[in-house]
């Protein structure tokens, strides 16, 4: 037997016996190969494909500990469920909450070698007895799960995950697997790039959801009477059969409509960061075992929920990008039978998205600030004492650092704690860049509202738009959303009037390079470096030539 088969051999068994697999599916199995080649892997799979699977499976066969990094602590105790269930080898997780006597356990465990699985979220790398356990017991397997939040979550309200490559690092750099189920080419190179991983093998299997319904009911200040847009949606879970999620941007959209819901009957609860970890807790627990019919949520619900029969997930408003809309929509029809993800879209609803992508602004003097305060130390500061010192807040003190790490001025150690990395620099260039590189984050977060604006307002095949966002090709309508069941999805093969292909590299005179990402009748997007997604009219790109075909 070839050691190729020999290794195939090995995950088959550990698939079958441990998870019930009769069969891995090839994304599965193409992600467990190359992290038992101990390559570093990037796994982009949809929601419900199995993606925990892949670091279990490869932890099992990985001599060496496993340390996961996931964002919640929910999620943490359901996967170490999940591991004890299928009894694929001892499993914990530390968190801030636990007692004392839990963690030293933990730990205790893993430096004997009696731990294969042990879970933490990005901030307890800046607990330095965390870092001290792990260094005396380095993991064999590093795995970042829900990746994505890397690039959603790392710049403004959870900077820990943009330490995690400085982590890696000092771990001795293990094998480092990173799952994800929505990443679209530009996050993937962030991800590929934060991570720090070496000649990584990049696996995008299955985004299409062809069991999933797409449709949009647009409402129209003006046109619409004002509250029919609620009204509609409201009623569509009334009609609607079995169980659902309700998305809404705020926390009080989420407490009126889920008291609307209940006054119409429906068994209908609010979830949202305001609520007490335990309402949450008892909310989240209510609808799995189906005492809660729907949940109307802000987007702090779903990640890592494992309920195969949720046959509706509707948008009482628009999410901030296509990345995030897919994600909450995957949520949908895990069992493979029908469901339907319905956006409920008032055009002054961007509105509210244009405000949150455009807050953050970071300020020239602060900047200068911050570098200075910095340099004055001689060793490496700690972001509370650096915050005293500055008189920043302390999301605004983040996020300037998070611009200057982007632009090599500074290091983010893996304590936490910062330290110049180019003293010599003149500080005015510094100071430039960082808020250059800011001003490129608002603009790509811009123009990420943009496509979901787009598809929104699409009038051709729904799945089509998204799939070709996320860079996977399909040609023809799908004939399962709103458009198609209308008519209105092109058939034709346009290709040989494109002046670029799909993917093809341009060069812009103003916005620089870019990435040809997907053609809309007369129109073309593409991804500059610079600024984000733009669309273009063919025939004004002809006529002025406004793109070159990059060398």
């Amino acid at each position: 037997m070839s050691p190729t088969r020999r290794m195939d051999q090995r995950i088959e068994d550990v698939a079958r016996d441990h998870f019930g697999y009769d069969d891995l599916r090839p994304g599965q199995a193409d992600a467990v190969r190359s992290v038992l080649d101990k390559q570093d892997t990037l796994a982009v799979l949809p929601t419900g494909l199995g993606k925990s699977a892949i670091y279990q499976i490869a932890g099992l066969l990985t001599e060496g500990p496993t340390l996961v990094v996931s964002p919640l602590i929910a999620l943490q105790q359901d996967q170490v469920e999940s591991i004890e269930e299928h009894e694929a080898g001892s499993a914990a997780h530390v968190n801030s909450a636990m007692r004392a006597a839990a963690r030293q356990e933990a730990f205790e465990e893993l430096e004997e070698g009696a731990l294969e699985f042990l879970f933490l979220a990005p901030e307890q790398f800046a607990n330095e007895e965390t870092m001290a356990r792990l260094r005396a017991a380095p993991p064999s397997l590093f795995v970042v799960d829900e990746a994505h939040c890397i690039s959603e979550w790392g710049h403004d309200f959870r900077p820990d995950y943009l330490k995690l490559g400085s982590i890696i690092e000092e771990l001795g750099r293990p094998t480092t697997l990173a799952l994800t189920a929505t990443a679209s080419p530009p996050v993937r190179t962030e991800i590929v790039e934060r991570l720090g991983l070496r000649d990584p093998k990049i696996v995008v299997h299955g985004f299409d959801r062809p069991n999933i319904w797409l449709g949009v009911e647009t409402f129209v200040e003006g046109v619409h009477e004002e509250g029919a847009k609620r009204e509609a949606l409201i009623q569509r879970v009334v009609d609607a059969e079995g169980s659902g999620i309700v998305y809404v941007a705020t926390r009080r959209h989420a407490e009126e409509v889920a008291e609307a819901l209940q006054g119409r009957g429906v068994a209908a609860e609010a979830y949202h960061a305001g609520m007490k970890d335990g309402e949450r807790e008892q909310v989240q627990g209510a609808f799995m075992a189906d005492e809660v019919a729907v949940i109307v949520a802000t987007t702090a619900f779903g990640m890592g929920i494992d309920k195969p029969d949720v046959r509706f997930v509707f948008h009482h408003d628009i999410s901030d990008s296509v990345d995030a809309y897919y994600q909450e929509i995957g949520r949908a029809g895990r069992d493979d039978k029908p469901a339907r993800a319905i956006l409920f879209y008032e055009p002054k609803d961007l509105n509210l998205r244009r405000f949150f992508s455009g807050a953050g602004e970071i300020d020239v003097d602060e900047v200068a600030q911050v570098v200075q305060t910095i340099r004055n130390h001689d060793e490496p500061i700690d972001p509370k004492e650096l915050g005293d010192e500055t008189g920043l807040p302390q999301a605004r003190l983040t996020r300037t650092l998070n611009r200057l790490e982007e632009v090599d001025a500074v290091d983010l150690l893996p304590s936490g704690e910062v330290v110049d990395d180019v003293r010599a620099d003149d500080l005015d260039a510094v100071v430039e860049k960082a808020v250059e590189a800011q001003d490129h984050q608002r603009k790509y977060a811009q123009s990420r509202i943009e496509m979901i604006r787009g598809y929104a307002e699409l009038r051709d095949c729904r799945r089509n738009y998204l799939l070709n966002y996320f860079g996977e090709a399909r040609e023809g309508p799908c004939g399962n959303c709103d458009s198609c069941d209308a008519g209105i999805a092109a058939g034709v093969d346009e290709t040989s009037d494109r002046p670029f292909p799909v993917n093809a590299q341009v060069q812009h005179a103003k916005w620089g390079a870019g990435t040809v990402m997907r053609y809309e009748g007369e129109k073309m997007v593409v991804l500059f470096d610079t600024v984000g997604y733009r669309t273009l009219v063919i025939d004004l790109v002809r006529e002025e030539n406004l793109l070159q075909e990059a060398g």
